[in-house]
């Protein structure tokens, strides 16, 4: 009897044990070939996807209902919506045709897992639920000013779950939906720029008075693409321990306030010098809640 080879051995081994290993094999590539298949299409249709969305949002390639603002809003969270539907399908066709799963039920047992995360992801919930009331009520958008909490910053992007506030310092606050309540935002409407100026008592009031009001006309003419209300000089507000107090008031477009307060006490402090109005020492320009200047 002829000795057998290691090629017969490991044949009659795979045969023993209830399957070809040739068939595994070509099994096995035919099911990489259409895994890679399938995601080179998903990729290739999200990269279509987006890139329509994006022009058709943000490059305003195409005439729209939506102005810029809800268009950039609205970009990333559909981004986000995309990739999300995309995985899923591809999850369920690899499983499908490869895995030879029944999709029926896996499906189903999808809602009845999906149901059991709710009751126990109920955070989870609230933030994608709080995320579409946001959007829908138009309570703030990207690119815009707001303070929520002990949080402020300029919105970068509101996603289904976390919005993403960039600080002035450069911090990234990611706050998850849900959580965001008494939003202030300072992108909507006029905005007010205060300025108080604080004058002892032993100068001419009168004086410092009709100072700030040149001052308020200069700047009042050379910012007036960004001013609603031109800068007004308000006169004295209050009598302090040593000083008195003296207020002009502007009003301005969105997130141009911060600008024209900083300029009107430059020029003030300015003029002061030149037409000899002392001011106390230390000088005590009191801030208005520029968000820009520092401690």
């Amino acid at each position: 009897m002829a000795e057998m080879t290691g090629e017969e051995k490991f044949l009659g081994w795979t045969q023993w044990l209830g399957f070809d290993w040739r068939q595994v094999a070509a099994a096995s590539i035919d099911g990489l070939i259409y895994i890679a298949e399938v995601l080179l299409a998903a990729r290739v249709l999200y990269v279509l996807i987006v890139y329509f969305l994006r022009r058709v949002l943000v490059q305003r390639k195409r005439k729209v209902l939506l102005d810029e603002r809800k268009a950039n809003t609205l970009f990333p969270l559909l981004r986000s919506i995309v990739f999300y539907v995309i995985t899923f399908s591809v999850l369920v066709n690899i499983l499908q045709w490869v895995f030879h799963f029944n999709t029926g039920t896996l499906l189903a047992s999808a809602g009845v897992l999906g149901v059991a995360l709710g009751f126990g992801s109920q955070s989870l919930v609230k933030d994608i639920i709080g995320g579409f009331f946001i959007l829908f009520e138009d309570q703030f958008a990207v690119g815009e000013y707001i303070t929520t909490g002990t949080f402020s910053g300029v919105v970068e992007e509101i996603g289904l779950r976390t919005t993403r506030l960039r600080d002035w310092g450069g911090e990234l606050h990611i706050l998850p939906n849900g959580s965001i309540s008494g939003v202030t935002n300072f992108n909507r409407g006029r905005m007010r720029a205060l300025v108080d100026i604080h004058v002892p008592y032993d100068q001419d009031l009168d004086h410092a008075l009709e100072v700030m009001d040149s001052v308020c006309t200069e700047v009042g003419r050379e910012y007036s693409a960004n001013i609603v209300e031109a800068p007004s000089v308000q006169g004295v507000i209050q009598f302090g321990e040593r000083n008195a107090v003296l207020r002009a008031v502007a009003y301005t477009k969105a997130n141009a306030q911060w600008e024209l307060e900083r300029e009107l006490r430059r020029r003030i402090h300015r003029a002061f010098l030149r037409e000899g109005v002392r001011v106390p020492v230390p000088q005590d320009f009191s801030a208005s809640g520029d968000p820009q200047s520092g401690p």
